[in-house]
């Protein structure tokens, strides 16, 4: 027995004997130790219940791609290039980057979990199976790298519209490409990342594309590992977050709208939108990187999608690549 094998016997939430799911195999009992021991090392919180066996605390959707693609509205779904799921990759931005030229446009992958799942500056994005979201998009534009700006920022435009499709609340954006939960009308715990990579001519064609991690559920233990505040859909949808396939095809249908809309209107078909969910606008924030570091209060973003920043002299500096953290009173 496979861990996805294991994992989608687990999935109701339902304890089962070890002797069951051994028989079900075909395995010994100690192979079925193993792949749980697997599935914990993932991240995943396999209880033993004694003799009663294996259970997970709450039960989960495995994806399903067909499941997914049957949820998408039609104008979506014909829009839609490749549609996979699948249970590992070491990332699924990586796969479809190997993939090239063969990938058609707007292809999506999903992934159960990743081996090296990456969020901006290199940092490693957790990625247990069962869990959470973790898909990436590619799309092909005419236009090239200098249309492209803003489209992390129109990224985290899109993830919020499929949350509002989901009717989750309470969530909002912080500059360049992370959706936070809100806490007090600021940065709560981190929901979500995006992360945006280009290839192509310069002056055009180019390829976008769009990778999302975006949290359902987090245990304690994957708290901890995040290393910093995070946050789940689970704890802004009343403890239960959505279908897993749901939110699939929600996420799925959002991003192949937005970025054809992206692809029409670039980030000012998006400015707006930001704007409301600009969590950074009018806090005090610490800025550093190539410009140095820096306090001032944040004015929102240009037409370009570079964050504003309002010095001390009454100045406004304008960046484009940075770290910002809100400087808290």
């Amino acid at each position: 027995m496979k861990p996805a094998q294991l994992l989608a016997a687990l999935a109701a939430g339902e304890p089962i004997s070890g002797v069951a799911l051994a028989a079900q195999a075909r395995v010994t009992r100690a192979a079925i130790w193993k792949q749980v021991e697997a599935l914990r090392a993932h991240g995943l919180p396999v209880e033993v219940r004694g003799a009663a066996g294996y259970r997970l605390p709450w039960p989960l959707q495995m994806l399903d791609a067909g499941q997914i693609r049957a949820a998408l509205p039609a104008s979506s779904a014909r829009s839609l290039g490749a549609l996979e799921v699948h249970w590992e990759l070491d990332s699924t931005s990586s796969e479809l980057q190997r993939r090239g030229a063969q990938a058609a446009d707007c292809s999506v992958l999903l992934a159960e979990t990743q081996t090296a799942g990456r969020g901006r500056r290199g940092r490693e994005w957790l990625s247990p199976p069962g869990l959470n979201l973790h898909l990436s998009c590619l799309k092909r534009f005419e236009q090239g790298f200098a249309a492209m700006a803003g489209l992390s920022l129109a990224s985290g435009v899109i993830v919020l519209r499929a949350l509002a499709a989901l009717g989750i609340a309470g969530a909002g954006l912080k500059w360049p490409n992370d959706v936070f939960a809100i806490a007090n009308g600021r940065p709560g715990g981190k929901l979500g990342g995006i992360l945006v990579e280009l290839s192509g001519e310069y002056q055009g064609p180019c390829t976008a594309i769009v990778g999302i991690g975006l949290n359902l559920r987090l245990t304690p233990a994957l708290r901890a590992r995040a290393g910093q505040p995070a946050c789940d859909l689970a704890s802004l949808a009343d403890g239960t977050p959505p279908d897993r396939n749901r939110a699939a095809a929600a996420l799925v249908a959002a991003l192949v709208d937005g970025l054809r809309q992206f692809e029409r209107d670039g980030f000012a078909g998006f400015a707006d939108e930001y704007a409301r969910h600009d969590l950074l606008c009018g806090e005090p924030l610490q800025v550093s990187g190539g410009l140095g570091e820096f306090d001032g209060i944040g004015t929102g973003v240009d037409a370009h999608g570079a964050l504003q920043v309002r010095m001390a002299d009454g100045s406004v500096r304008r960046v484009e690549s940075a770290h910002v953290t809100v400087r808290r009173a």
